[in-house]
């Protein structure tokens, strides 16, 4: 989530203890089957009707939809075929449809190369350089977006319920990035009347550089607001659900894409097609097409994420899954969901007052919190504590 691309999973301790379908795959298709795909498309895609009234979008999507189905049953020669007209009809600086076409196109491209050569690696470490630059772009999103504020502003009303009352608090970020959740937090505890006497951040992260710099930036943060604060870095990765069951933190926040990174390819191609189709659609509404902010965004964290999606990985590829599975894990470790209903709630929609655009959804389903557009959810919220 990226912004719109991560999840974070943040665990909040009251004590100073360390926590140990589609049919055809042929170019030769009668005309009333391709009608039918442009309906069906339609269905899916509304946003390629309203950019291209002469069907364009409509004709693009379709043909996206044709080449992933020859990719899924390694048709390579046909879907090979069908890059130049797609590369034709999109483009990155065009409609949404136009921009989402040209993204997924390229990725295609690249799994097409792969499947020839049978290699399925994942994409290449980014180069120091490009890391600034999709940081930037985390920075420019969240700034034109409410996702990511979305994300942040009702974790920490959950955590700060959750810890209300407590004399030391201790956070654990499994991708803490810039850490950019947690000046709002630092601000909510500086306000109450009871100050805490120590709070304690273990951010993991995958660059040392980058969790260094992210823990000096929050410890200058708490230090202006007079918040006694420890930043203990991680580099690396460990397996969530391990942690969890062996720490047993007082509360859990998750905030995940509704969008799964594993199963078949065509499943999660149509999925993910859909699912950044509204994303670029959304920042469209906020942003010019000519907009140079527009395009970081796009180019530095969907296309990366799309990218990820659709070129990385052979048919054995696990990826991350939806937040209602990881729901179903936690609860079998031990854990209930707790309500966002309430502040949390009223927080979230107090936030999506600050933007203009009419597109943004926001629904309770569960005790959850669903951040849509146009009624496609992109995000889930929700909270955990254990169940004993």
């Amino acid at each position: 989530m990226s912004a719109a691309g991560k999840r974070a999973v943040d665990l909040s301790s009251t004590s100073d203890e360390e926590p140990i379908k589609r049919r055809r795959s042929h170019l030769s298709v009668e005309e009333d089957l391709q009608a039918e795909e442009e309906e069906e498309v339609a269905q899916l895609h509304p946003a390629a009707c309203e950019d291209d009234g002469d069907s364009t979008g409509l004709r693009l999507l379709g043909l996206l939809l044709q080449c992933a189905e020859c990719v899924a049953i390694d048709n390579l020669d046909d879907a090979g075929r069908l890059l130049p007209e797609i590369a034709e009809l999109s483009s990155p600086f065009g409609s949404s449809a136009q921009r989402v076409g040209a993204y997924f196109a390229d990725a295609l491209s690249s799994r097409i190369i792969s499947s020839y050569l049978g290699t399925y690696s994942p994409l290449s470490p980014f180069s120091k350089t490009h890391v600034q630059k999709r940081l930037s772009a985390v920075q420019i999103y969240n700034s034109v977006a409410p996702l990511i504020k979305f994300s942040h502003f009702t974790a920490n009303q959950a955590i700060q319920q959750a810890v209300d009352g407590a004399d030391h608090v201790h956070v654990i970020d499994l991708d803490i990035m810039q850490g950019l959740q947690w000046p709002g937090l630092f601000h909510i505890l500086a306000s109450k009347t009871r100050k805490i006497k120590s709070f304690r951040i273990t951010g993991l992260g995958s660059s040392a550089e980058l969790l260094s710099s992210t823990g000096q930036r929050l410890a200058e943060f708490a230090s202006a607001l007079s918040i006694p604060f420890q930043f203990h870095p991680l580099e690396g990765k460990i397996g969530a659900l391990r942690i969890l069951s062996l720490i047993r933190p007082k509360l859990i926040t998750i905030v995940g894409q509704d969008l799964s990174h594993g199963g078949s390819f065509l499943g999660r191609f149509v999925e993910a097609l859909h699912y950044y189709s509204a994303l670029f659609d959304a920042l469209g509404e906020g942003l010019a097409a000519e907009s140079e902010e527009r395009h970081t965004v796009e180019q530095q964290l969907f296309g990366c994420e799309i990218r990820n999606i659709v070129a990385v990985g052979g048919p054995k590829r696990t990826g991350e899954v939806k937040v209602e599975k990881w729901g179903d894990e936690l609860v079998k470790v031990g854990f209930q969901p707790v309500s966002l209903a309430g502040n949390p709630a009223a927080q979230a929609t107090l936030l999506l007052g600050m933007f203009p655009w009419q597109g943004y959804t926001l629904v309770e389903e569960n005790g959850c919190l669903k951040l849509g557009w146009k009624d496609l959810s992109l995000l889930t919220a929700s909270a955990w504590q254990p169940s004993d």
